[in-house]
């Protein structure tokens, strides 16, 4: 029996968070440069995407690119775009042949316009599939976006009352408006931070840690995860009495 075959479909996360970590150090212990990572990490995000799909996830939010990400060293950072390139356009197929809709959040005007057309190019030749939502972040980072949305509320100046401001109001002016809440955020690699992803949307979220560096995490891992999830009782601040009624 695989890890797949024991979980249960009435308890799927709707929509599972992943901060893909490790591929540096992944490269370094076999002694080649990080970029050899990255480029061993995209085996990892088909395989992912691939089980996530099987397995009946509705969201898969994939933290690629942060803001912070900006300074590393420019030929790694050169590397990763045009990898990012050439995965985004060899997937195309795949994805529409699997039913995937491809979305992205972040500052995507500040990505290089070669990337940022593509980007959109593929968002629109996936548009209406209607199975997994793939969601690629980039140049992204929590903080930026929560500025970001308090940017926008403030330029609406006298078109709203101060006391319409709750979560719901603000959650519209968010990169993510259209999407639903993690209820499951794995990290690979041993590291236990969130690295400003999406903070205000975890707010109770599951958190699951692995000592796996993302090159060779897969669906089997994806699933010990889902498993992990599933033995957890989520309250969002009730008692275990009021939750068994």
């Amino acid at each position: 029996m695989t890890e797949k075959d024991k979980i249960s479909e009435k308890e799927l996360p709707k929509h599972i968070a992943i901060i893909m970590d490790g591929n540096g150090r992944w490269a370094k212990r076999k002694g080649k440069s990080r970029v050899f990572g990255h480029t061993n990490g995209v085996k990892a995000i088909r395989d992912v995407v691939e089980g996530a799909a099987e397995m009946g996830i509705k969201y898969l939010t994939l933290y690629a690119f942060s803001t912070e990400n900006w300074n590393r060293p420019k030929n790694e950072i050169n590397a990763l775009m045009t990898l990012l390139i050439s995965t985004i356009n060899s997937e195309t197929k795949t994805l529409n042949n699997n039913n995937v809709r491809l979305l992205s959040i972040g500052n995507l005007e500040g990505l290089p316009k070669s990337v940022h057309d593509k980007l959109k190019e593929v968002i629109g030749a996936t548009a209406i599939n209607t199975g997994l939502t793939l969601v690629l972040a980039l140049n992204y980072s929590s903080k930026w976006e929560i500025v970001n949305a308090v940017r926008k509320i403030v330029t609406l100046k006298n078109e709203i009352n101060p006391d319409e401001i709750d979560d719901d109001f603000f959650e519209k002016y968010l990169n993510t408006k259209d999407i639903p809440n993690p209820d499951l955020l794995i990290r690979t690699s041993g590291e236990y931070r969130l690295s400003n992803f999406l903070l205000w949307q975890i707010a109770y979220s599951e958190l699951y840690f692995t000592d796996i560096l993302w090159p060779d995490f897969r669906k089997n891992n994806l699933a010990e995860a889902i498993r992990d999830y599933q033995s957890r009782e989520r309250r969002f601040g009730r008692i275990s009495e009021q939750i068994k009624k």
